[in-house]
Formats: structure tokens, C-alpha cells, sequence
């Protein structure tokens, strides 16, 4: 027996996935853009760095509902 078999969670504890998202897929588009910009077209910096932000932005306030919905059992405040 090991010590972790005392940390698994109690069966038919729910475990939360988050939902399927392209946020991360743009994000990446987002990042390949702005260096594929700085050799190429500064334009297409911009708009790389752009997409970045703007999906950033919306992934960490995605990620805050999604902790902030938790039950109060996980240990968040």
C-alpha cells in the first residue's frame, strides 16, 4: 500500500474538465503570427500580437468562471 492511496479522492467525486475551447488554438495563431511578422511584415506583428492579447485576455477570465464555480469543498476562496 502505498502513501497516495490515502490522497485518492472518495468514488463518485465529480471531476472537473473544462469545456472544449479555440481559445488556445487561436492564442497559438496569435503567437506564430507575431514572430512569423517580425521576419516578414510588420503588420502582421501586430495582428499576431493582437490575437494574442485579445485571447489571453478571454482564456484567464474563462479559467476564473470556470475556478470561481467550483464547489467551496476544493478550497478556494
Amino acid at each position: 500500500m502505498s502513501a497516495h492511496d490515502d490522497e485518492a479522492p472518495p468514488s463518485g467525486e465529480e471531476i472537473h474538465l473544462p469545456g472544449p475551447s479555440l481559445i488556445p488554438f487561436f492564442n497559438a495563431v496569435g503567437v506564430t503570427l507575431a514572430i512569423v511578422g517580425i521576419t516578414t511584415f510588420p503588420l502582421i506583428s501586430v495582428v499576431g500580437v493582437l490575437l494574442f492579447l485579445v485571447t489571453l485576455v478571454r482564456w484567464i477570465r474563462d479559467v476564473r468562471r470556470d475556478f470561481n464555480e467550483l464547489p467551496l469543498e476544493h478550497g478556494h476562496h
